[in-house]
């Protein structure tokens, strides 16, 4: 008897570490196929940088993009974390993002949508904290991206076009736009027009020209660097600046100053943001100017800045307890170069 207790004691051990090694080896096995798995949609559905400079933005629905390559024109689909899901035609993409809506009920767009538009060699991602402040502000914020040191202005607006096109179910559209991104509005006008757009708050845009850039582009490296967008940045009075058009619709500019007469770079003439005079900023139709103690990038972050912003696109008027400083004529213009 005691041998058939110890046979059973043997086999029940047998038993159970078998049992053990068979668990253990499963549990390998799923952590080898959830490895390969997760190795595998990485491959499928890499990280992107969100469209720096080649790729544009040609359609938005509640932060996925569909985006066209500047040199191949194929379009990628990428999700609000930067994520590419598909890539092809516009049509494949535009047949994914269908599928995708439908699958997790996305709403129909609505309401006031904001579209952010950055300056050169940036991307939408500076414009981050801006689209916070106006979320919490009510709106829908529409982050575009466009190529920026890759193509002209007035083909920048051509991207813009069709994103605003995709913009189905919104009832009115803003703008806010730093630097180089209000000459893409004011160039936008030029061929497009849509009847939904409302206001606009431009943040240290050159409507006048950048002097910086008349400075920059007589070096090679650096006038190749800025691309066809940059070099049209410049004072000149055969450029294409002067021929862009004063928007129709509501227009606020809020320049970054140091508030001193040579400002915050005394290469540029005047007070500046360091990159862009404040003269430049400047625009005649404002319906409300300020100026701002910051530089250039700065300008994006300011607390100041998006609070007026913000109230802005709400009221007409940047800031709540004073009257409106609207630039009326172009000879006033150089009148208006002093800090609040």
């Amino acid at each position: 008897m005691w041998r058939f207790n110890r046979l059973m004691i043997s086999v029940s051990t047998l038993i159970l570490l078998s049992a053990r090694w068979v668990t253990a080896e499963e549990s390998l096995v799923v952590s080898w196929i959830e490895t390969l798995k997760k190795q595998s949609e990485e491959t499928m559905y890499p990280k992107t940088l969100g469209g720096r400079q080649f790729w544009g933005d040609v359609h938005h629905l509640h932060g996925w993009r569909i985006q066209q390559n500047i040199f191949t024109k194929h379009c990628r689909l990428i999700d609000p974390d930067d994520l590419r899901c598909t890539w092809g035609s516009f049509d494949d993409c535009r047949q994914a993002l269908t599928k995708i809506a439908v699958e997790q009920k996305l709403p129909r767009m609505k309401g006031s949508a904001v579209i952010l538009i950055h300056g050169l060699l940036q991307s939408s991602k500076c414009m981050e904290q801006m689209a916070v402040c106006l979320e919490d502000a009510g709106f829908t914020t529409v982050e575009f991206d466009y190529p920026s040191t890759q193509v002209s202005i007035p083909e920048a607006a051509q991207y813009l076009d069709q994103v605003i096109d995709s913009l189905e179910g919104i009832d009115q559209i803003h703008f806010v736009v730093h630097s180089m991104g209000g000459l893409v509005v004011r160039a936008y006008q030029m061929e497009f027009d849509d009847q939904r757009i409302q206001r606009l708050v431009m943040l240290g845009t050159p409507n006048r020209g950048a002097e910086l850039a008349d400075l920059t582009h007589q070096y090679w490296a650096l006038r190749t660097a800025a691309g066809p967008g940059g070099r049209q940045l410049g004072t000149r009075t055969d450029g294409l600046i002067p021929k862009l058009p004063i928007p129709r619709y509501e227009f606020a500019v809020i320049a970054g100053s140091r508030g001193t007469p040579s400002g915050w770079n005394p290469l540029i003439p005047g007070d500046d943001d360091g990159t862009v005079t404040v003269a430049s900023t400047q625009l005649e139709g404002a319906a409300d100017f300020t100026t701002i103690n910051a530089t250039h990038s700065r300008l994006l972050w300011n607390d100041e800045a998006l609070t007026q912003t913000v109230h802005f696109l709400k009221e007409g008027r940047l800031k709540p307890n004073d009257p409106p400083q609207p630039i009326r004529k172009t000879e006033e213009v150089n009148k208006r170069s002093k800090p609040d």
